[in-house]
């Protein structure tokens, strides 16, 4: 019985797989090139960032201020959903001609997005396309996020910056 189980053996095993190919190492950019982050370089396994480029490389600097940009408003919008849940509402009206209060929205993100009228959704809309045109724009000059007026205090010796 052991000698029937030992030579049918081999048909229960799998076969070898082949080994793995090795794969190379990915190609890391120039210090100040979009995607590297110090002290890694780039990681880009699928080669997204390889050359020949096709569409225009964007400065750094674009995406750092829209990366501030994208933070504050979030941060903006989280508060007002906590201000809203916390029972704060505007006085008056939202639209007077559906009758609907600022104190009739309900709190939370969805519940509040779904009942604001679809003619508030464009008036918000224009007013923040209004500010990115009118003022979203960082000087040059400045520091990405830097957008305070001339009572803003900068702080140019980097110890100085870095203990505050």
């Amino acid at each position: 019985m052991l000698s029937i189980a030992a030579t049918s053996l081999p048909a229960f095993t799998a076969p070898l797989l082949p080994h793995a190919t090795r794969v190379a190492a990915p190609v890391m950019k120039a210090e100040g090139e979009i995607g590297v982050t110090p002290p890694l370089g780039v990681w880009d396994p699928l080669g997204c960032l390889a050359e020949p480029v096709d569409y225009p490389r964007r400065d750094y600097r674009r995406y750092v201020e829209l990366e501030i940009k994208h933070g504050r408003i979030a941060m903006l919008a989280t508060v007002g959903v906590l201000t809203t849940e916390a029972g704060f509402r505007w006085p008056g009206y939202l639209s007077k001609s559906l009758d609907l209060k600022f104190a009739d929205l309900p709190g939370g993100c969805f519940d509040s997005y779904n009942a604001v009228p679809a003619l508030g959704w464009l008036q918000i809309v224009g007013f923040v396309i209004f500010l990115e045109l009118a003022y979203g724009a960082t000087d040059p000059s400045k520091e990405p996020g830097d957008v305070g007026g001339i009572s803003w205090v900068r702080y140019d010796d980097p110890e100085t910056k870095k203990f505050k």
